[in-house]
């Protein structure tokens, strides 16, 4: 027997959007006021908009063609905007799964006599929102990684700062692990500053960098070599004895890098360095 659930949908349209919106006010609860009811009222009509289309095609369990791209761009439009609303991938997924007992109201009540359709239709159904509800959490998760990969970029970004200490004089306190990604914003940040404040010497702090391995020196050796391409010569400073010991075990050649205890002996070498002195008065 041929499915009736997109008649269904198109006939009973404006009944499914008005009990639908009092369902979602009530599942929304407090989480209401994260969203208005304008927005909430559009979305509900572009879903049962978009449902017409995809049941028009008459492929109910495949939500994966073309017919089903209306209700795709639908869905994650409406994911991304609960993401970043602070709604959770199950209170954003319930926005779809809240539509089955509205949708099985109505299915009841063109069916009444009819027990063995009813069933079928409500089985193609519950197949085919569970199929949606799963799109959003999936388009949720997606959108929510991207969010954390863009804050760790910006968090790498400020906790990389350049501080200009005296006229031509550059400090790079680092913290942290430094990788390879972090490589690059650290030696992208320094020369970039170098050549806006015209720095010719520039001091890389190591004393917040917990260990020190032979990628960690290879990092390093690289930003000290692209800053001097720069034009600005570097001290390593921060070299505690524990550093200094694990650079001898494991052979790490730091070649002509000056390197310092710690960021005050650095900065009165650099002063040196410049024919510069802090006098007491």
């Amino acid at each position: 027997m041929p499915s009736r659930l997109a008649q269904i949908v198109e006939d009973k349209e404006d009944s499914l959007l008005s009990k639908w919106m009092t369902m979602q006010s009530q599942i929304l609860g407090s989480l209401k006021d994260r969203v208005s009811n304008s927005e909430i009222r559009t979305t509900l009509h572009d879903f049962i908009l978009a449902l017409r289309q995809g049941l028009a095609g008459g492929r109910f369990r495949n939500v994966d063609g073309a017919e089903w791209s209306s209700m795709r761009d639908v869905l994650a439009n409406l994911s991304r905007q609960r993401a970043t609303q602070g709604f959770t991938p199950a209170e954003t997924a319930m926005f779809v799964f809240s539509f089955k007992p509205v949708l099985f109201d109505e299915l009841r009540e063109s069916y009444a006599k009819d027990p063995a359709g009813l069933a079928e239709e409500i089985l193609v159904s519950t197949e085919l929102l569970d199929k949606l509800g799963l799109f959003t959490m999936e388009v949720y998760q997606k959108t929510r990684e991207a969010v954390i990969v863009r804050q760790q970029q910006e968090m790498l970004e400020l906790s990389t700062p350049v501080v200009e200490l005296w006229t031509g004089i550059l400090a790079l306190p680092l913290i942290g692990t430094l990788d390879s990604a972090r490589t690059q914003i650290v030696m992208q940040n320094l020369l970039e500053a170098v050549v806006a404040r015209g720095a010719d010497m520039a001091i890389i702090d190591i004393t917040g960098v917990p260990t020190v391995d032979t990628l960690v020196a290879q990092h390093l050796l690289k930003t000290v070599a692209a800053a001097r391409l720069m034009g600005a010569e570097c001290i390593i400073s921060g070299i505690r004895p524990q550093i200094a010991q694990t650079i001898i075990h494991l052979g790490v050649d730091l070649g002509s890098v000056v390197t310092k205890a710690n960021l005050a002996d650095a900065f009165r070498l650099a002063l040196r360095k410049k024919c510069l002195a802090v006098a007491a008065i």
